[in-house]
């Protein structure tokens, strides 16, 4: 169970899910601090969520002046490979929205991806100006997180030595998929004060179910955040709830 509150809200379906996460995101955003730091998850959940950003009324009450975006893993594809989530939220929000282009802390995919890892966590400490995390100062004000039919979350996947790192930040995540990824370990996905799942369609409603009930085999059930937990789900993930 994390630390804070959690809830469950059951929206209509994916499309209201999307317009109920893009309120969430502009509220926190605006009540937030000076510098505001939200960290992205890929699929096509999210993406309608931040199509929405991108525009009125949303895109007019979001304080772009000081949100910071970072991502919670990424394929280890070029950036303009159809796969590759920073090349989704571009097209979806950045390119679109008052983004300042500073701000925009992509995870750099070149080289080797062990490297990568190590160079983006030593992007998140420079931003986070300390190399601990502290459970009173949380690295992230808003984490955003999908769930996989495995029970996956970022990429973090069943049976990977990753989901034992307790020390790095950042890890590179070879011969779980066809493609090597980079995520953040649950150490920097935990250090948030607020973390949003979003789970659409019909085909997540088995693992939904096993992850609300706490089967700690699951990735997505071990994440223990610091913060609240809300958990925005459409009527055909929740099942016949």
């Amino acid at each position: 169970m994390p630390a804070g509150e959690e809830r469950i809200e059951v929206l209509f379906d994916a499309d209201a899910l999307a317009r109920r996460a893009a309120e969430a995101l502009v509220d926190a955003a605006r009540m937030g601090g000076e510098r505001f730091s939200i960290c992205l998850s890929g699929g096509s959940t999210p993406r309608r969520l931040y199509r929405l950003l991108a525009l009125s009324p949303y895109r007019d009450g979001f304080p772009w002046k000081k949100v910071h975006w970072f991502w919670g893993d990424e394929r280890f594809v070029p950036w303009e490979d159809k796969e590759s989530n920073y090349r989704m939220v571009r097209e979806a929000l950045l390119a679109l929205a008052p983004v300042p282009p500073e701000q925009v802390h992509a995870i750099e995919t070149k080289g080797e991806p062990s490297a990568a890892a190590r160079a983006y966590e030593r992007a998140l400490k420079a931003y986070y100006g300390s190399e601990r995390l502290d459970p009173a100062r949380p690295l992230f004000d808003l984490t955003l997180l999908g769930l996989g039919e495995d029970g996956h979350t970022a990429s973090l996947f069943p049976c990977s030595p990753v989901l034992d790192e307790r020390r790095a930040w950042v890890a590179a995540v070879e011969g779980a998929r066809p493609e090597a990824r980079i995520t953040l370990t649950y150490p920097a996905l935990e250090s948030s004060r607020k973390t949003i799942f979003l789970v659409a369609g019909s085909e997540k409603s088995a693992i939904l179910e096993r992850v609300l009930g706490g089967e700690r085999t699951l990735p997505a059930v071990r994440l223990r955040p610091e913060g609240d937990v809300f958990w925005l789900v459409d009527k055909a993930a929740r099942g016949a709830r």
